[in-house]
């Protein structure tokens, strides 16, 4: 494994990065207050709450649209032949709309699983559940991308690996900047 491939996998990630960035930042910016309703509507299973009352329309309809914007930003660069030595496909022949709520859709869909486990075990939000918490959003991405997108086995082995360092530093990062509740 060299330095180009782990950074092409970093890129390959961004808008997934950005999509689980984005929930506690428009929170915090009160940006979409009308959606900070929750994705479960308060409804519980078996006395616990689905996911928690954190787990909001907001998160999902925010880090969505980021997620997207980063791809369609990923996709103009592709013009760069700098880029291009990084990308893992062209960008100008993948449905990017469709590519984009997979992948951005995908770690959206990883973190609410997540977190439906830790309502489970009884784990409130912030709670720590390692290493869950720094790379459900890698897998719920896997899920929804491996059988639309053929790229190199490695990706997502390191993709798991990567993230759960980059996501305890951006974490750590976010707790001091007042952005999360907890370190991890």
């Amino acid at each position: 494994m060299n330095f180009q491939f782990v950074l092409s996998c970093l890129y390959f990630f961004l808008p997934a990065y950005f999509t689980n960035m984005t929930p506690p930042l428009a929170k915090k910016l009160g940006i979409l207050d009308c959606l900070g309703k929750p994705v479960d509507f308060g409804k519980r299973l078996r006395e616990k709450c689905i996911f928690g009352p954190h787990k909001t329309w907001r998160g999902i309809v925010a880090g969505l649209t980021v997620g997207l914007l980063i791809v369609y930003l990923q996709s103009w660069l592709y013009q760069f032949p700098s880029v291009q030595n990084i990308c893992f496909f062209n960008y100008h022949e993948i449905n990017l709309l469709f590519f984009g709520f997979l992948l951005c859709g995908g770690a959206l869909f990883g973190d609410l699983i997540s977190a439906f486990f830790k309502r489970r075990l009884g784990l409130k939000p912030g709670t720590k559940f390692v290493p869950f918490d720094q790379i459900n959003y890698v897998i719920g991405s896997a899920i929804f991308l491996t059988l639309f997108l053929k790229i190199d086995i490695l990706v997502w082995p390191t993709l798991l690996a990567l993230t759960f360092f980059l996501h305890i530093i951006i974490n750590r990062l976010g707790y001091n900047l007042n952005l999360h509740r907890a370190k991890w």
